[in-house]
């Protein structure tokens, strides 16, 4: 028999992201799935591929930085970056950056690109100050030696003033190591939230 009280009591909880209601460790998830592509990611390939879609992927093998973090999202909850990002951009063409001298977007590369993934995320309400401790799975983007755009997933807790541990794609495949210190322009968590 089903207490009606209890059930009244909980609605407040049911309304609630899962995140809220349950996945507080969410962020375990996606650095593990991170972490799974060290060793079977092993090259540093930018080239434009036409990609399946939705949830196109370039070769296990190759990638970039946004690939680490792509791959992860998709392993981990299955959210499909390329093709939420294509959706958003497919609406709000002019909210991105206009870079790459594009007329409108293109599901083979765009949520390849950090400058659309920061857009993405700041437009869905992601970024978090830069001042602070690292949490594990926040996502940290700079621009290295002043203009390349990078992205990483942050592997540990930190504190503050300390060289968080990262899982990234800077040049030689998926690896886990201390975050290059200078260059940071974001900071974002970007929760699954399940309906």
């Amino acid at each position: 028999m089903i207490d009606r009280r209890a059930l009244i009591a909980a609605l407040p909880a049911l309304a609630l992201p899962a995140t809220a209601r349950g996945e507080p460790d969410w962020p375990r998830k996606l650095v593990a799935a991170a972490r799974a592509q060290i060793g079977r990611t092993v090259l540093y390939d930018p080239a434009y591929v036409r990609l399946a879609y939705p949830g196109g992927d370039v070769p296990a093998d190759r990638g970039v930085c946004t690939d680490v973090v792509i791959r992860a999202y998709r392993t981990a909850f299955g959210i499909d970056l390329q093709a939420l990002v294509h959706e958003d951009m497919s609406r709000a063409f002019p909210a991105y950056p206009k870079a790459w001298g594009l007329a409108r977007p293109d599901r083979n590369i765009d949520h390849r690109r950090v400058p659309n993934l920061e857009t993405f995320l700041a437009r869905r309400g992601a970024s978090l100050p830069l001042a602070g401790g690292w949490r594990a799975g926040d996502l940290v983007t700079q621009r290295l030696g002043g203009s390349l755009p990078h992205i990483s997933i942050i592997a540990a807790d930190t504190p503050a003033g300390t060289t968080p541990p990262v899982i990234h794609n800077i040049g030689a495949g998926t690896r886990a190591e201390p975050m290059a210190p200078a260059g940071v322009v974001g900071r974002f968590r970007f929760a699954p939230v399940r309906t």
